[in-house]
């Protein structure tokens, strides 16, 4: 407990994507965001632009989802919702796999997808996060996964979206380390309070996503006062 909550913060990214959110929360939520320094807002499609406008001025990302939740578009269609987000300002894009392409193990198909979207990203200055959605995968296809993503030269690998099945969320994050090359950082997201937080950063997590930044800091700040005090 002896960092600073800034320190916690720089890993910390505002997830708001919830269906039923409108835009008086999306706008309160970033308002937190900037409140607390976190590193980075990740939104809908549909609110990118509020995003940025809500942004400025600010040293968080902003940045959205693309083929979410379950990566079923086609590549096309992927490529122009990660330009089009690109293009309004996003500088983050987390993209779900191809979930049903590398169930049919069509490998390729995969790879290229991830090496268009990376460099598509990346000529924007802009980063790519690879969702696995692990619990529809098997051990072998997480490997695959993995070297596509290592081939792509992606900038970080999730392990799930949140809205699929439930997983040992450290357990793969620790598969994932071990079959990921160190320039690929690791992120989780559905984090709700501080002790999950910490647990991720343990497990080699470089991004943290939550609906609850400021709960999370509030709670750090709380209790390094307390140990401070005792």
């Amino acid at each position: 407990m002896t960092a600073a909550p800034e320190d916690l913060a720089a890993v910390l990214d505002l997830t708001l994507l919830d269906p039923d959110l409108d835009d008086e929360r999306v706008v309160a939520g970033i308002q937190e965001a900037r409140r607390y320094g976190v590193a980075s807002v990740t939104v809908r499609p549909c609110d990118i632009d509020l995003a940025v406008r809500s942004l400025q001025g600010s040293a968080a990302r902003a940045g959205a989802v693309c083929g979410f939740p379950h990566g079923s578009q086609n590549t096309t269609v992927k490529l122009y919702e990660a330009r089009d987000l690109l293009r309004r300002g996003a500088r983050d894009i987390a993209v779900v796999i191809g979930i049903s392409r590398l169930l049919s193990r069509e490998f390729q198909h995969v790879q290229t997808e991830l090496s268009q979207l990376a460099e598509s990203c990346h000529a924007e200055r802009g980063r790519l996060t690879v969702i696995l959605e692990a619990g529809y995968l098997t051990d072998e296809l997480k490997v695959i996964a993995c070297a596509c993503c290592e081939r792509a030269e992606v900038d970080f690998v999730a392990p799930a979206t949140g809205f699929g099945p439930a997983i040992d969320v450290a357990a793969e994050l620790s598969f994932l380390r071990r079959r990921l090359p160190e320039e690929i950082g690791l992120q989780a997201g559905g984090i709700h309070s501080l002790d999950e937080a910490l647990a991720l950063r343990e497990a080699g997590c470089s991004r943290i996503g939550t609906a609850t930044p400021g709960a999370i800091l509030d709670e750090w700040k709380a209790r390094q006062a307390a140990t401070q005090q005792s």
